[in-house]
């Protein structure tokens, strides 16, 4: 195949979290594409890419001239790209195979997971989509390549890939883990993101990076019981890009290396981004975030910020705007900043004290733990709280506190008929939350 130029294609907690969900259906659910940073988990420092405006068009007018991609030789036709055995390292079980072979013209509108648009640069020479899929585990994976006219605009391509996973919406998505790679190509990412499936998680692992002229994109899709590592992916990702940086130039060097690294969100810093928040079966509508009054908590957790002697605290509601649940249904994230990890800790462990006696102070409060959440940075604990208000009526919420250095978060989730999460889910969202704090400045 040759030629593969592209073608353009044509008073209560009700009431209050009601009035954000209206702010949050106004708010420009636009893609950033300028975002401008990785967080390294783990307090590892900041990895800065080169942010740039988003281009959303797709139509005719951005596209280069035939003439000029027909005069490219720069991966003109489909030998380089991946083939069945350097997609191999993918799944040992089973043979791979290759099941169509797309070019410029023929692309698919959506090729890989949260892409925005049909290109991530509309002016580029050529775009090259490759499918595979696995006879025996039925995996599936695709590979993307976009060839822009030079080095710059490639940057561009990547910026903007990047930008549409870290601020993906794509709904019943969650971002599970991510890491920033090395040794292959100039630079990369790798993300992997779970969608509920029959019982069992969709995990879809996908790399982002870039070699001189091309930007790549391989994502890996197969339903697992526990999140994939990313081993499989980087190293045919590496085999990958070896295929074509001889003619795009970029080529890496250095042993192949995934760290672990949290995408950027386009939210306040500090803040989770919705694709950190959990899924649940029965909303098919993204999460949307909006700013909220920090308040003391339900009744068991009595905060008190000023007392605390927190330097700074800021609060966002999660809503689904678009889905049909109640009012009160969303997720409350709290970020408090302290002068030292000591005072941090410390507001961290009288919350915990006034949860756990809560059933001793408060009359119509009944508290149970639902786990606690450690890591190397992050040390919380979560509760399942609820209390009897009289006449038939109970309000359950599910409390969580945790601490990361000198930040402390506050999650607070109601529960509603039919609308729960699993206490593991919970706290996984807790420690995000937590990691995310780091930038709370």
């Amino acid at each position: 195949m040759a030629g593969s130029h592209r073608a353009a294609r044509g008073g209560s907690r009700a009431a209050a979290r009601e009035a954000r969900r209206q702010k949050a259906r106004k708010r420009n659910q636009t893609i950033a594409a300028g975002v401008a940073v990785v967080l390294l988990v783990g307090g590892g420092g900041v990895a800065a890419l080169n942010a740039f405006g988003g281009d959303d068009a797709s139509g005719p007018n951005t596209g280069a001239s035939d003439d000029k991609s027909a005069n490219s030789k720069v991966l003109a036709d489909d030998t380089a790209l991946i083939d069945a055995a350097t997609a191999k390292p993918l799944g040992a079980t089973g043979a791979w195979a290759v099941t169509k072979t797309a070019d410029g013209s023929n692309a698919p509108e959506k090729t890989f997971v949260c892409q925005s648009q049909r290109f991530a640069d509309p002016a580029g020479l050529r775009t090259w989509v490759r499918t595979f899929q696995n006879s025996t585990t039925k995996d599936t994976a695709v590979q993307y390549v976009e060839v822009s006219s030079d080095k710059a605009a490639a940057a561009k391509a990547y910026t903007t890939i990047v930008g549409w996973l870290s601020a993906c919406t794509t709904p019943q998505v969650r971002l599970s883990s991510s890491y920033l790679t090395t040794g292959v190509g100039e630079r990369g990412v790798i993300a992997i993101f779970g969608q509920p499936s029959a019982g069992k998680t969709k995990y879809k692992t996908i790399s982002v990076t870039i070699a001189g002229q091309a930007t790549m994109v391989l994502e890996h899709d197969t339903l697992a019981g526990t999140p994939p590592k990313p081993g499989p992916v980087l190293t045919a990702a590496t085999a990958g890009l070896k295929r074509i940086c001889a003619e795009t130039g970029g080529c890496g060097t250095g042993a192949p290396v995934a760290k672990p690294a949290l995408l950027a969100t386009t939210e306040s810093p500090g803040f989770m981004a919705p694709v950190d928040l959990p899924v649940l079966s029965v909303i098919d509508k993204p999460w949307v975030s909006a700013s909220a009054k920090t308040g003391s908590g339900t009744g068991c957790e009595r905060i008190d910020f000023k007392k605390a002697k927190a330097t700074k605290s800021g609060t966002l509601t999660y809503v689904t705007p678009e889905a049909k649940v109640p009012t009160e249904f969303g997720m409350d994230d709290t970020v408090a900043k302290f002068a030292t990890a000591a005072a941090a800790k410390s507001f961290v462990e009288q919350v915990r004290k006034n949860v756990d006696s809560c059933e001793k102070n408060v009359s119509n409060a009944k508290v149970k733990s639902t786990g606690t959440v450690s890591t190397s940075v992050v040390k919380g604990e979560s509760w399942r709280a609820s209390y009897d208000t009289g006449g038939g009526k109970t309000f359950t919420y599910r409390i969580g506190i945790a601490q990361y250095g000198t930040q402390a978060v506050y999650v607070l989730f109601p529960v509603l008929k039919n609308l729960d999460i699993s206490d593991a889910a919970f706290n996984e969202t807790l420690t995000r939350a937590a990691e995310r704090a780091a930038t709370y400045k």
